[in-house]
């Protein structure tokens, strides 16, 4: 059962004058190879990308924190400024990142429970991990 098509080799193709043939690149576009799961490297991406989870204070780190925060409180005339390690979570998925911000707080946002920088940016409170205390001078801002 062996069929070598030699009847309709010398064949010239067929012809139609509604349809025109079709162009080479056309052609070559039809097999051209496509991504047939759209997005699936992002997902693996973003599967692999890494997030630490919130880390939760033992009493003594909340005791530090809060005798920190009433020293903040007492000197928030003087805008003084500090240095904040808070936690950021992660918008995607589960998890965060630890974070440093640095700079001069303005307010302190207790309808927000945030603290305001003189820059704009806003930590909440709960996500506050450490508050240091920069440019001080034997007790004294400077």
């Amino acid at each position: 059962m062996f069929h070598d098509y030699s009847d309709i080799k010398e064949m010239s193709r067929p012809y139609y004058d509604d349809l025109p043939p079709m162009s080479r690149h056309d052609r070559a576009a039809q097999f051209a190879p496509f991504a047939a799961l759209t997005g699936y490297d992002d997902a693996v991406c973003e599967t692999a990308r890494y997030t630490d989870c919130k880390r939760e204070l033992d009493e003594d780190g909340i005791n530090r924190l809060n005798s920190q925060l009433c020293r903040l409180m007492e000197n928030i005339a003087e805008r003084p400024e500090i240095l904040a390690v808070y936690f950021l979570p992660d918008v995607k998925k589960s998890g965060g990142s630890y974070n440093v911000k640095k700079g001069a707080v303005r307010i302190i946002d207790s309808y927000e429970n945030s603290l305001v920088f003189a820059d704009g940016a806003r930590i909440p409170i709960d996500d506050l991990c450490s508050l240091e205390f920069v440019g001080i001078e034997n007790g004294a801002f400077v």
